[in-house]
């Protein structure tokens, strides 16, 4: 899937969040949207998802502008959690199962095991880390064209973020597009093909990750710092 942004600006009151983003991703790219934190990246993202309406801008797929059924073809995971903590990650994962038709509940056992959480935990007995962890994998047992992961790695130690990291690259299908928000950079980009650094609203960078390394001779990390000056 091609996303196309242009022109994308959004505003709460007098505060301009967005302004007059524009940027593209191609099939099979995993593009990192990098900022800190209140630099606008969520609500890019939401409004990206159509949970915001932006004040202008259009968003496209495939050179066409989106419409509801497009919901169908990106798996999202959201900043906050979502997850019901009366449940578990089995009886979660069996409604996932009926509500998303692309959603392979057979992966989703897989990599509980993989990931060591017990299916039958109830969810608010998890921490943090590991309620992230349950909706990475609800996230990537759907067969989508396009994956929104919104500061994936948040909440879990740095054991852990390395495993989520090379489940991310493990499971992602190289025919599809991923969109990936985080401020820690240092973790997360040996994962990424694309940069795209947002400060205050805009985009300061954006650029193919090893062609930014190689043309500056330093990590995404000290672009980022350099950038952000």
């Amino acid at each position: 899937m091609k996303l196309q942004v242009k022109g994308l600006s959004k505003s709460y009151g007098s505060r301009q969040v967005l302004k007059d983003v524009s940027f593209e991703i191609e099939p099979g790219q995993i593009a990192g949207l990098l900022g800190a934190n209140g630099a606008g990246k969520s609500t890019m993202i939401k409004c990206i998802n159509d949970l915001l309406i932006p004040d202008r801008g259009e968003i496209s797929i495939d050179g066409k502008s989106f419409v509801p059924a497009d919901h169908n073809r990106i798996s999202y995971l959201p900043e906050k959690t979502y997850l019901d903590p009366s449940s578990n990650a089995r009886k979660t994962i069996l409604f996932f199962s009926k509500f998303y038709p692309d959603f392979d509940a057979g992966k989703a056992f897989a990599l509980l095991e993989k990931m060591e959480l017990d299916p039958k935990q109830p969810i608010k007995s998890m921490s943090k880390g590991m309620q992230e962890k349950l909706q990475l994998i609800l996230v990537l047992s759907r067969k989508a064209d396009l994956y929104i992961l919104d500061e994936p790695i948040g909440g879990v130690d740095p054991a852990a973020r390395e495993k989520i990291l090379d489940l991310i690259l493990d499971q992602f299908d190289g025919e599809a597009s991923l969109l990936v928000s985080t401020h820690m950079i240092s973790e997360i980009e040996r994962i990424l093909d694309r940069v795209l650094i947002v400060r205050q609203g805009e985009i300061i960078l954006d650029g193919q990750a090893d062609e930014l390394r190689q043309t500056r001779q330093k990590s995404l990390e000290q672009i980022f710092v350099e950038v952000m000056a």
